[in-house]
């Protein structure tokens, strides 16, 4: 009779063992505003490869492939950051603010170029070149369905993602959170991981966690921050910019169910690049044209120095009293002493954005800095020097919000002759000007003009002229 029992008890055990839920384990790997830099895709070709034969594995982007590094920037198309994604297999990816720099037609060309879909579920094109993108998409890896809904921050100042507005002509942007949150509640039930790509930011990603905790995951970008954090339920991750890691988030299902989900970032440096990647991303970055000589400086410039070479260069060239160039335009912070390269110069500003020049009074002017300095819409620009000038400045606060802006060396009431990059003319508040207008000359051709220096090596000047007191 024992040994019915134990017979009995082995066969239940095998029963159960037989029944239990099968564990899988998937690994999605992502990356977020690359901005060109493509230095590091041969190390990520490696740290891809390696998951890949290991484990089930997704590789999604959350926007901004391009604007910052000149070897995609200068390209035609901007296509050398697509023809690595297309190389490397990417499965999905929405699109940052920054794919709309160079207009509507690049980037439809580039939509229809790409191997992997391209999702946004808060735009829908009215008159456009750009077709109507998929809001999400369902991908499926080891029996388990992962929905991906995507979308794009259109919290700027007009309802559009940051950049000009004439680029978004003819496109309607709708409420990123509400769409994603709308979205989760009706495919919750069609899959067993429901994953947000986005490129909102942090704060709007912690507030679409709140808003709908449905979801399990947010990859997100447009912050260029480092997040591995929970609101409720839902993980929350960044990976940083430019390519200098990649997100390992690992899923971990017991039958249909998500048993762990943990997130880590994964610093690309620790691994070796991949050869045949390495000639590719070589063959984009030694193009003659961005290793031929621009011009030579006698010193290392740091980021106002960066700086003071924009405002010299428009002044140089437009003969302005008066030049402003905004920070968020300076894509590098810093230019070593010797040889400074075309593609160093490209590199500086890699949005080709053109030259305004106006006419403004120091009222006038003084009111522009004090709305950016106290702008409660774009927050990550706004309570630092935002505007750097040819002319001194001081900005006084109450300890937060500037109170007051002093121009010591301009005469009240006085109209002077104004330039700045057509980006603060177009898009800054509070412009209040005569006879504004944007000229035809690109600001890297100035600015190529301006470092050439007639053949004589050039002194950067790296005096900061604007001040904050409190």
């Amino acid at each position: 009779m024992k040994k019915i029992h134990v017979a009995i008890s082995l066969l239940l055990l095998a029963l159960l063992c037989g029944c239990a839920p099968r564990e899988r384990t998937i690994v999605i790997l992502s990356t977020n505003d690359m901005h060109s830099r493509i230095g590091n895709f041969p190390r990520l070709a490696t740290a891809v490869a390696a998951c890949r034969d290991t484990v089930a594995t997704l590789l999604v982007d959350a926007g901004d492939r391009w604007t910052g590094g000149v070897a995609v920037d200068r390209a035609p198309g901007r296509r050398p950051v697509l023809e690595l994604m297309n190389r490397l297999g990417y499965d999905v990816a929405t699109l940052g603010n920054h794919e709309f720099d160079v207009g509507q037609q690049t980037l439809a060309e580039a939509i229809g170029y790409a191997d992997f879909p391209i999702i946004c579920a808060n735009m829908e094109p009215v008159a456009s070149p750009i077709a109507p993108l998929r809001p999400y998409l369902i991908l499926e890896r080891e029996g388990v369905r992962l929905a991906f809904v995507a979308a794009v921050t259109n919290y700027g100042y007009n309802n559009h993602p940051d950049g000009h507005d004439a680029v978004f002509e003819g496109l309607r942007f709708t409420d990123a959170v509400e769409e994603l949150a709308g979205y989760g509640l009706l495919l919750r039930d069609s899959c067993q991981v429901l994953v947000a790509l986005t490129h909102l930011g942090s704060g709007y990603d912690r507030i679409l966690a709140e808003r709908a905790p449905e979801y399990d995951l947010i990859i997100g970008g447009h912050s260029h921050e480092r997040i591995d954090e929970r609101i409720g339920d839902v993980l929350i991750t960044q990976t940083g910019r430019n390519l200098a890691a990649v997100g390992a988030t690992t899923v971990r299902m017991c039958g249909d169910r998500i048993r762990s989900i943990d997130f880590r970032i994964v610093p690309l440096d620790g691994y070796a690049p991949d050869p045949l990647y390495s000639e590719w991303v070589a063959a984009y970055e030694e193009a003659p044209e961005l290793r031929a000589k621009a011009g030579e400086l006698t010193a290392a410039a740091d980021k106002a120095g960066v700086a003071n070479l924009f405002l010299d260069a428009i002044r140089r060239k437009t003969g302005a009293e008066v030049v402003f160039y905004h920070y968020g335009g300076l894509r590098r912070d810093s230019l070593a002493a010797g040889v400074v390269t075309r593609g160093d110069v490209y590199d500086l500003d890699p949005f080709v954005s053109h030259v305004s020049t106006l006419r403004m009074t120091p009222e006038q002017m003084a009111r522009m800095i004090r709305t950016k300095y106290n702008d409660t819409i774009n927050r990550g620009e706004s309570h630092r020097i935002d505007l750097f000038s040819t002319e001194p400045y001081v900005i006084r606060t109450d300890g937060y919000d500037a109170e007051e802006v002093l121009f010591p060396r301009l005469q009240p009431g006085r109209e002077y002759r104004v330039a700045m990059g057509d980006y603060v003319f177009a898009n800054y508040r509070d412009i209040d000007c005569s006879a504004g207008e944007t000229t035809g000359w690109e600001v890297p051709d100035v600015l190529m003009e301006y470092v050439a220096n007639g053949g004589r090596p050039l002194a950067p000047d790296n005096t900061l002229r604007q001040r904050v007191e409190k």
